[in-house]
């Protein structure tokens, strides 16, 4: 997948490295994602390598986020909770180098993975779910376009043990059009700034 400014590709060993340079050991990054804080870089690449992993096992669809102007990758993003009986999808474990937050990368890297999803996978709807404490990620998805469904209540275990609440989203096949070309728009705005 391929935009003006990013190019997703398979998530490999030789992207471990140049995630882990950008990313670094930032808390802020890992605060919210479902995996215990990695105290070094070799706990990080440990759990990119799990994607990996899960990625040959067909749990997931592990993406590589490279940034076109300097080649590196600078984060991740999946496709999970792949469904052929639903014709679904999930698009999450989505994370960045902090420095691209509230950039151009996020709206980009969705409008790929909802392209591919829709006009190539041909699915049906696509989830994306968030900590419902997680108000960054629940203000970005809905700039997506995306439909809050609600939360789910202690829907699953945060590393710490404690209870996570999941906020809820979807787009369905139907509405992305309309999402396409708004996105299409707001990345045409910025490039006028």
């Amino acid at each position: 997948m391929e935009s003006s400014h990013l190019l997703l590709e398979t998530l490999k060993e030789r992207h471990i490295g140049e995630i882990c340079a950008e990313i670094g050991l930032d808390s802020e990054v890992f605060r919210w994602l479902n995996f215990a804080e990695p105290k070094n870089l070799d706990e990080f690449a440990l759990v990119l390598r799990g994607y990996i992993r899960e990625s040959e096992e067909g749990e997931r669809i592990a993406q590589a986020v490279i940034l076109k102007s300097t080649g590196r990758a600078i984060g991740t993003s999946s496709y999970l909770d792949l469904s052929s009986q639903h014709n679904s999808l999930e698009i999450g474990s989505t994370f960045y180098a902090k420095n691209y937050w509230r950039s151009f990368v996020n709206t980009e890297c969705k409008l790929l993975m909802l392209g591919e999803a829709f006009e190539l996978r041909r699915v049906e709807r696509v989830t994306i779910k968030a900590d419902a404490l997680n108000e960054r990620s629940r203000t970005a998805i809905l700039r997506l376009g995306a439909t809050f469904e609600g939360v789910l209540r202690h829907h699953m275990r945060r590393p710490d043990g404690s209870w996570r609440d999941s906020a809820y989203f979807s787009i369905l096949r139907d509405e992305w059009p309309a999402i396409r070309t708004a996105l299409l728009a707001k990345l045409a705005a910025r490039r006028e700034q």
